[in-house]
């Protein structure tokens, strides 16, 4: 444990137990910030790539046969 964690512990058991369930939740929110940050970047470069493709557009009739194809999908990509 790094001295700052410490500290921080330290500080931490002072505070009654409101504020500590208050902590614990601004921390879950931080957490829940930064998987949405990492999520919006892996989209972010994952449309990078597919711009860097150059593939052409589809055509409406393929964008309904993928929605098809993903609506007739179960969440583990099994046929319902």
């Amino acid at each position: 444990m790094t001295g700052s964690e410490r500290t921080f512990l330290d500080r931490l058991r002072k505070l009654p137990p409101t504020r500590v369930a208050e902590v614990a939740d601004f921390v879950d929110f931080l957490v829940s910030r930064e998987e949405r940050m990492a999520a919006v970047s892996r989209l972010t470069d994952g449309f990078r790539r597919l711009d860097a493709a150059m593939l052409p557009p589809l055509s409406e009739e393929e964008v309904d046969a993928e929605r098809r194809a993903v609506r007739s999908t179960g969440a583990e990509g099994e046929s319902v």
